[in-house]
């Protein structure tokens, strides 16, 4: 059996022998919109009557990392804001970044994905250590400080723009994750992400119920709402496996996300018999595995179906490397100290390092299986900061490490953190 797995641009093969227990844990064929162009006109159709009265808006996307159908929905967007009596030059396009870089030149051509939107619409990143561009409203009952980008608190229309997929953390993408963290500030970001939050076992994908972090995103949102006289919105996505258009929808945002999110719970949470010996999987490809630190998500998110002492081998292209500095000084880190040094400091702290919490979510894998990675993309020193065994031939250690255990159970995940494999007890 040969089957190729996502992998940067492209894909990688891996052949499993027919004699072995060998499951392709893929998502059920999503129903495709038929027209997409008239499925989003028609979504959009609402926008121009609540611009009405309104001098500015404000269009949160998300950044490079994720594969949002942009150039779908963005001019249809637009058109109905200029259509309810906003000027063209009083609409901002918000690219939220949380901290990660900005996205530019050839970079955000492509990830706008519409010529006329890109080049007659003011289109900006977020930059979350910027102190100046951001407004400062409290903090939650449980303390988080709320700091939010000034372009869209201060916009008469805010609208948050999104994919709905598995998210390690937040549970699901899109809706309000594109707001906190999409355009917060570090203080805020750098609270969401510790382990305060992130050590809570409620904390994870596909998972909305007593999330601890998604529920503190709702009350922030609900704070921004009580400041605007118009209902914050978001137009909501979900894609198939091979990225065409399943789902789109436009409401407020709570609402439309939680709508959004139910639609992809059928398709992208897949439930399977038993635990595997060996599972292969790949980070998702293009945009997911620029970078090890998104790679992170292929380690967790298949863990439920990962047998006890059981081996996890995933294909990441990683052509950017490593990640951000940040990333790299906790890798660093977590290397010199080890796994319990580590996790006993940042326990303490109320606010993580910038980029730790990466490192915090990995080690949740490792604590529960043997890592294996291969990617052409890791070189030198970033090779060893993975923190996980480095594999030269991605078949050479599938066929390694099954040939090390007697009748393994094995299984495939080709698209990677997109399908969530939950072992059916």
């Amino acid at each position: 059996m040969k089957v190729p797995l996502l992998y940067g641009r492209g894909t990688v093969d891996v052949e499993i022998s027919d004699s072995l227990a060998t499951r392709v844990i893929r998502k059920p064929q999503m129903p495709l919109l038929e027209n997409p162009a008239e499925a989003v006109r028609d979504c959009v159709e609402p926008v121009a009557e609540m611009a009405r009265g309104c001098k500015t808006a404000c269009v949160l996307v998300c950044d490079i990392t994720r594969p949002v159908p942009n150039g779908l929905f963005l001019k249809p967007l637009i058109d109905q804001l200029i259509q309810g009596g906003i000027d063209l030059d009083n609409i901002t396009i918000l690219i939220a970044t949380g901290l990660h870089r900005p996205n530019e030149d050839d970079e955000l051509a492509q990830l706008i994905g519409d010529e006329w939107v890109l080049h007659n619409v003011n289109i900006v990143n977020h930059f979350a250590l910027n102190d100046q561009d951001h407004v400062d409203m409290g903090t939650t009952q449980s303390g988080t400080p709320i700091k939010l980008d000034r372009r869209f608190v201060d916009a008469d229309l805010k609208i948050a723009t999104g994919l709905v997929e598995p998210h390690f953390m937040a549970g699901w993408s899109g809706g309000r994750k594109v707001v906190v963290p999409g355009i917060a500030h570090a203080d805020t970001i750098r609270t969401l992400h510790s382990a305060r939050f992130l050590e809570d076992p409620l904390v994870r994908e596909c998972n909305l119920e007593g999330n601890s972090l998604h529920n503190e995103q709702l009350e922030i949102l609900s704070l921004l709402q009580q400041v605007s006289d118009k209902p914050l919105c978001a137009l909501n996505t979900v894609i198939d496996e091979e990225r065409r258009l399943a789902f789109v929808n436009f409401g407020r945002i709570v609402h439309s996300h939680t709508a959004a999110a139910a639609f992809a719970n059928k398709y992208c949470v897949v439930q399977v018999p038993s635990k595997y010996d060996v599972v292969v999987s790949s980070a998702a490809g293009f945009p997911l595995d620029l970078t090890y630190y998104q790679t992170v998500k292929g380690f967790v998110t298949p863990l439920d179906i990962v047998a006890d002492d059981g081996t996890l081998i995933v294909a990441s292209r990683c052509e950017e490397g490593l990640g951000s500095d940040q990333f790299k000084h906790s890798q660093r880190l977590l290397k010199q100290e080890g796994q319990h040094a580590f996790m006993a400091r940042i326990q303490s702290k109320q606010q993580a390092d910038v980029d730790e919490w990466e490192t915090e979510m990995q080690l949740k894998a490792m604590r529960r299986v043997n890592i294996k990675l291969f990617s052409d993309g890791l070189h030198g020193e970033d090779r060893e900061l993975t923190c996980v065994d480095m594999v030269d031939s991605l078949q050479e250690a599938v066929d390694e490490t099954i040939g090390k255990r007697r009748n393994p159970q094995v299984a495939l995940i080709p698209e990677g953190p997109y399908v969530v494999p939950i072992h059916a007890n």
